[in-house]
This record gives structure tokens, C-alpha cells and sequence, in this order.
């Protein structure tokens, strides 16, 4: 009933916060990707149940939308959310290194600068894949944010843009931020096409080159290098992890979460069982209330969790029966309960049926 599912909440809540964090670089064995209007607080907070140890990141949020813009929603997370990183786009050192402080008085673990987002507005704005471009300014912003703040400051970035993809380009990029102290770059194996392709095709349309990344650990070994792009399941992620230091897995995740389940294990050595998705979900309901509470739909938290039965018996009904009924008036966590309930609970009837055979 509720009252057990608080109870179970603030269970998972507190080995969460009392559990000892990994580094930061152990962390980005593997990580989460950032990912526009995904991966919130309320995303972050429902799968940091799944996984413990994994690494988080936010949105990407703008110098200018942080500076002038409401902090507070930027900046608000659960402290169980950590580790997390938080993503900045701009290219004004004396900005980057304002939002940095505040990230990090906020309680981030990290501050991941981007320079590999490839949309319109961004490069409007001269941030993100641009950049690329302009090594020594990436580089200047590097150095001011690491003097602002003693949390890691890291680098995601592409393969190359436009006509600028040889290796040599990337070679001299990685070496210009790195010789400002940047020691952790996050490479999306692809190059990015500033113009004529859009920000979805550019994730899909420009081939993967996972060979590139690879030889940049080789020759950049005093580096921590991450890869991204393409990553869809966990022994993918294995196999990236014999060439180098972490793996970064974006969509894949968002649409089907509980491929989490395990890798605390598997990636990161420890010890235990997974958390099965009725657990999941029952440990939701009280963080559901909190912020229901504070203002926020029931809608814009459960959009998150509609793929946690993905390729399950009962998938289809969870989906539809919150698709349908989140938004009425007065939907709450009850609402949530009901579309459980039309799930079977593959850990209960496995218990029945040994049960059984016994």
C-alpha cells in the first residue's frame, strides 16, 4: 500500500545518501548522456534507483539561461542524485566560470563543457560543436572555470566539423585543451555537419568511427577518454572498456531504463542484487508526492518512466493506463499504482512457481 511504499522509498533514499560515492573518473566507467528536456532532475532521480553508481548529467543549460534565468530549476536536484555532472554551453570564460562556481556550490560533482552539440541555435549562440573551431577559446574557458572551482571540469566533444574532421584536427584540439588542464574528454564518435543536416540527423547520418576514439586513448594515454555514440546495450559497453576509460550511453537508456539494471555489478564490481522494476516504481511513489507537492505534474514525472517495462508482459497497459489518466485533474500516485497493478511482477511469480515445484 502507500504507507509500505514510503516506507520502501525512504529506504532506497537512505543507503543512497550514505553510501560512498565512487570517483569521479570511476564513475565515468559509464555514464548517462545528456539529453534536452530527459534527463531532469525527475529522470535523474528514477534511475539513480536503478543504478547507484553510474554517473548523471544534466540538460545542457546555457551561461546565459543560468545567469539570468531561474537557478533554482537549474540547479535543484536530490542528493541522491550524485554522482552527477553538470552540462554548461557557452564560450565566454568569465561566464563559464560564474556558472561553474555555481555549479559546484550547488553540489555537482562536475562541471562537462560542450562542444559537440550541433543545432542551429547553438552555433547562433557560439557554442557548442563550433567550438570546435576554436581550440585556444575552449582551452581560455577551461582554464577559467578550473580557477573558479576545485571540481573536475571535462570536455564533450565530436570527431570533427565539416571539412575539419582529419585526425590531425582532432589530435591538435584534444592537445590544446588538454595542455589547459582539461583531463577528461567525453568523444561522440562522429564528426557533427553545421550545415545540412539537423541536430537528429547529425546523431545518425555521420558514421560512427569507433577506431578514432580508440587511437586517442592510444596516443593521448595520460588522458581519461569516454566514448559515445551508438552504445545500445551493456556488452557493448564491455567491449568499449578493453580500449578505453568509460562508456557514455544516451537514448537507449532513456527509452528502455532498466538496462541499468546490473551494471552496478557488472561495470563497477559491486556486490548485491538489482532492484526489480515493482521495486523501482514503489520507491518513486513518496519522491512523486514530494514533488506534486511543490507544484509539479504528475505527467511530467511519469513520461519518464514509461519504458521501465520495455519488452515486458503488462509493457503495453503500464504505458497506455498512465498515457491516459497522469493528466486528469486530481491524478496522483494512486494513478501510478493502478497502472502497476496491470503488471505481472516477474519476481513474485518466479518466487511462486520454484514455490510450486518444491
Amino acid at each position: 500500500d502507500a504507507q509500505e511504499s514510503r516506507g520502501l522509498g525512504d529506504v532506497y533514499k537512505r543507503q543512497i545518501m550514505t553510501d560512498l560515492k565512487p570517483p569521479i573518473k570511476f564513475a565515468h566507467r559509464l555514464s548517462v548522456a545528456p539529453m534536452l528536456d530527459w534527463t531532469n532532475r525527475d529522470f535523474r532521480y528514477f534511475v539513480r534507483l536503478i543504478s547507484q553508481e553510474c554517473l548523471l548529467y544534466t540538460e545542457m543549460v546555457t551561461t546565459g539561461a543560468l545567469i539570468n534565468g531561474d537557478k533554482a530549476r537549474f540547479l535543484g536536484h536530490d542528493l541522491s542524485e550524485q554522482p552527477i555532472a553538470f552540462q554548461l554551453g557557452g564560450s565566454d570564460p568569465k561566464d563559464l566560470s560564474l556558472c561553474a562556481r555555481m555549479a559546484e556550490d550547488a553540489g555537482f560533482s562536475e562541471v562537462n563543457l560542450n562542444v559537440g552539440c550541433p543545432s542551429d541555435r547553438v552555433q547562433s549562440g557560439r557554442f557548442g560543436a563550433c567550438l570546435m573551431a576554436e581550440p585556444v577559446l575552449v582551452a581560455a574557458a577551461v582554464t577559467a572555470m578550473q580557477s573558479a572551482v576545485s571540481i573536475p571540469i571535462t570536455v564533450k566533444t565530436r570527431l570533427g566539423i565539416d571539412g575539419q574532421d582529419s585526425y590531425d584536427f582532432l589530435c591538435g584540439f584534444i592537445e590544446t585543451v588538454s595542455d589547459a588542464g582539461c583531463e577528461l574528454f567525453v568523444l561522440h564518435a562522429r564528426k557533427a555537419w553545421l550545415s545540412g543536416l539537423s541536430p537528429k540527423e547529425n546523431r545518425n547520418v555521420p558514421p560512427l568511427d569507433y577506431e578514432r576514439v580508440y587511437q586517442i586513448k592510444e596516443d593521448f594515454p595520460h588522458l581519461h577518454i569516454d566514448i559515445n555514440g551508438g552504445v545500445k546495450a551493456i556488452p557493448e559497453v564491455n567491449k568499449h572498456l578493453q580500449k578505453v576509460d568509460g562508456v557514455m550511453v544516451g537514448r537507449a537508456i532513456y527509452h528502455d531504463p532498466y538496462l541499468l539494471s546490473g551494471v552496478d555489478k557488472a561495470i563497477f564490481g559491486q556486490r548485491g542484487d538489482s532492484v526489480s522494476r515493482h521495486e523501482v516504481v514503489l520507491a518513486m511513489l513518496p519522491y512523486i508526492e514530494q514533488r506534486m507537492i511543490a507544484g509539479r505534474s504528475l505527467k511530467s514525472i511519469t513520461r519518464h518512466m514509461l519504458g521501465l517495462f520495455q519488452g515486458q508482459p503488462g509493457a503495453k497497459a503500464w504505458r497506455r493506463y498512465l498515457s491516459e489518466r497522469v493528466h486528469l485533474t486530481g491524478a496522483d500516485i494512486n494513478v501510478v499504482e493502478q497502472a502497476l497493478a496491470l503488471v505481472p511482477d516477474t519476481c513474485l511469480l518466479y518466487t511462486s512457481d520454484a514455490a510450486d515445484e518444491e
